[in-house]
């Protein structure tokens, strides 16, 4: 396994779309976005509902490991002024539907979504719904810091129809938590947990990462013993992201001050090892859920899907992405907004749908991104004959291949399944499928490493 770590630790992406935004060629207009937009708009709302996400970036204080876009500011007078800016640029998007859209899923991510008063937020979420219908079984969710996540919030949200309630907790070390300044006991996440049950929430998910500044087996080993206390419904257990060229504030530690290689992959087994004692099951690529839960029920029925906001139990063609930097997509493409908050703020006041940048898939994006939605949701994947030709000649089956002889891949004519050895690798195995990163492999730092 050394071996196999240290061939395929690489660089790469890590696949919430495809293409991966630095591959989007920005050919995507305004009104050839709306278009799109109505288009799958008119396929899906009646058939399936739409999806909605909304950004909400701002946080009181810096998270040194947070690879997210954020706006670090205690000045709570600006909570008001962006969801007047949110429900504008939703209202721009309803003026393109030109019917009442029906919503199958709204997550609030951030940021720090509970930095806003639970008063706001039902202004907000008021607002989003107005006009608005729900399919039968909606499913709203949002993520929230345990430290300041009041009972008011969990009832407000409660009330507007929220069920799922995703905690970040990353690492119960007091080390750990001092040097990525992400502060949180495990009594104020069991007093939340705790809460969140008696209102009524169904799914409460934790965030743990690894690959963490000092993080050691005995934490992780102490925090997952404390995260099997309190049995979440699901967990998102994913690798740290070191990419300080992006994120300043992971200049705060070195690599001499991460565990690496084989040792960071230890981590991940001590932690496996001991969810699946709990009685957690392995979903997807770094997730895990208990038997009764809706995310293990969608890998076992084959319906597992994945997009923008991570892995999800119904598979919706449209989402919609709201607020600085959220993503839209229309299943034909891709739209980013804006990702500085006043800018963003000063395009809405404009008029206009805040994009920054597009991209319009071709029939060889559909077919890539197909693939690798089937390998990440379902570990396996098949193909065509005349789509075979085209893989050949265009690297494809040869890097499929080296996969196969190194035993991460059960190899057919026209299919592959990702075998026990190659869970690990899953993103390693994407790439393998990605003809946008081979035909322009990055000559600097752009991705995380794959382990």
């Amino acid at each position: 396994m050394q071996t196999l770590i240290d061939k395929y630790d690489i660089a790469c992406p890590r696949y919430t779309s495809y293409p991966t935004v630095p591959y989007w060629e920005n050919n995507l207009s305004q009104d050839e976005y709306k278009k799109q937009l109505k288009i799958t708009f008119d396929e899906s709302n009646d058939a399936t509902g739409i999806s909605l996400y909304i950004h909400l970036p701002f946080c009181e204080s810096l998270c040194t490991y947070c690879g997210c876009n954020t706006r670090i500011t205690v000045n709570h007078k600006v909570e008001s002024p962006y969801i007047q800016s949110v429900l504008a640029e939703w209202n721009m998007y309803k003026t393109v539907f030109q019917q009442a859209p029906k919503i199958k899923e709204l997550h609030l991510g951030g940021g720090t979504p509970t930095f806003f008063s639970p008063e706001n937020l039902r202004t907000l979420i008021g607002g989003i719904l107005e006009g608005c219908t729900k399919t039968a079984d909606p499913k709203f969710s949002f993520e929230a810091h345990p430290a300041n996540t009041t009972t008011a919030h969990l009832q407000v949200l409660f009330d507007l129809g929220f069920k799922r309630l995703s905690l970040g907790i990353q690492d119960f070390d007091p080390i750990v938590q001092e040097t990525i300044n992400r502060k949180q006991s495990f009594e104020e996440v069991q007093s939340v947990t705790e809460q969140a049950r008696s209102i009524g929430y169904t799914s409460i998910s934790y965030d743990v990462i690894y690959g963490l500044p000092f993080q050691t087996l005995q934490s992780i080993e102490d925090t997952f013993q404390k995260v099997a206390r309190l049995q979440p419904d699901r967990i998102s257990f994913y690798s740290y992201a070191h990419i300080p060229w992006k994120r300043p504030g992971q200049r705060k530690y070195n690599e001499a001050d991460l565990p690496l290689k084989e040792y960071k992959r230890s981590l991940y087994e001590k932690g496996k090892e001991i969810l699946s004692a709990s009685g957690y099951q392995e979903i997807g690529m770094d997730h895990f859920a208990l038997p009764h839960d809706e995310l293990f029920t969608a890998e076992k029925n084959g319906k597992l899907h994945r997009n923008f906001m991570g892995y999800t139990d119904d598979k919706t063609k449209l989402l919609v992405g709201l607020g600085v930097s959220a993503i839209s997509d229309t299943w034909t493409s891709f739209a980013q907004n804006i990702k500085e908050v006043e800018s963003y703020q000063k395009a809405v006041s404009e008029g206009k749908l805040p994009i920054t940048v597009g991209h319009h898939l071709n029939a060889e994006d559909l077919f890539i991104r197909h693939q690798i939605l089937n390998i990440m949701c379902k570990s396996q994947t098949e193909w065509m004959h005349e789509e075979l030709v085209q893989m050949r000649e265009n690297g494809i089956t040869h890097r499929l291949h080296e996969l196969s002889l190194d035993d991460l891949i059960d190899l057919k004519h026209n299919s592959l399944s990702v075998t026990e050895k190659g869970k690990i690798f899953l993103r390693n195995i994407c790439l393998a499928m990605d003809l946008r990163y081979w035909r322009k492999v990055p000559e600097k730092n752009t991705f995380s490493k794959a382990v």
